[in-house]
């Protein structure tokens, strides 16, 4: 085909998710963000309405909210490792929240939206890899607490977190996963 692009293809064939626990500092810098989230911003966005916005936690304010995150999720009536495991999450060098910020819309539904900022989740994580860069999407107790998410990251009502991008410099590659048997899960209407 005149427009195939193999070594995109290899790498969406090849790509992995680096958890945070095997990212490193450094994390990019803000221009090289800034590169990242124009690319992530280029996702399917049905009637230009960009229902979405960026949070970046740095690794300062990262420090300062682990030890709030883990009071907090020992308040919601979490065990001891519930906690350590929600505030080992804002070790990476930087997180980025995409905030889904749905719009009012006589055309596009609220649930179209939401999609259009899980999109941009994706291609952050894709824009991160395809840089050089270890990348995950998680969410987590930050992202699905509202009480957390508006007090210590902004959102406003009506906003969720569609994700937490964790983003640093690679470490120990991470292990290949099982995939998905694509015949079970396919359907052909003809």
């Amino acid at each position: 085909m005149e427009y195939r692009n193999d070594a995109a293809l290899e790498f969406l064939a090849t790509r992995r998710s680096h958890p945070p626990k095997l990212l490193q500092g450094p994390a990019p810098d803000r221009d090289e963000l800034q590169e990242l989230l124009t690319l992530a911003a280029r996702a399917p966005d049905h009637g230009k309405l960009e229902p979405w916005r960026f949070v970046i936690l740095g690794r300062g304010i990262l420090d300062r909210l682990q030890p709030i995150l883990r009071q907090e999720v020992l308040a919601d009536g979490q065990d001891e490792a519930a906690a350590d495991k929600a505030a080992s999450a804002f070790a990476s060098p930087v997180i980025v929240a995409v905030i889904s910020s749905p719009v009012d819309s006589a055309k596009i539904p609220q649930w179209e939206q939401v999609l259009s900022a899980g999109a941009v989740c994706l291609g952050l994580v894709n824009a991160a890899l395809a840089s050089g860069w270890g990348a995950a999407w998680l969410t987590g107790f930050a992202a699905i607490n509202q009480d957390f998410a508006r007090s210590h990251l902004g959102l406003k009502e009506g906003e969720k977190i569609a994700g937490l991008v964790h983003i640093g410099t690679r470490g120990n590659p991470p292990p290949e996963r099982p995939r998905p048997d694509i015949a079970a899960k396919t359907s052909w209407l003809e």
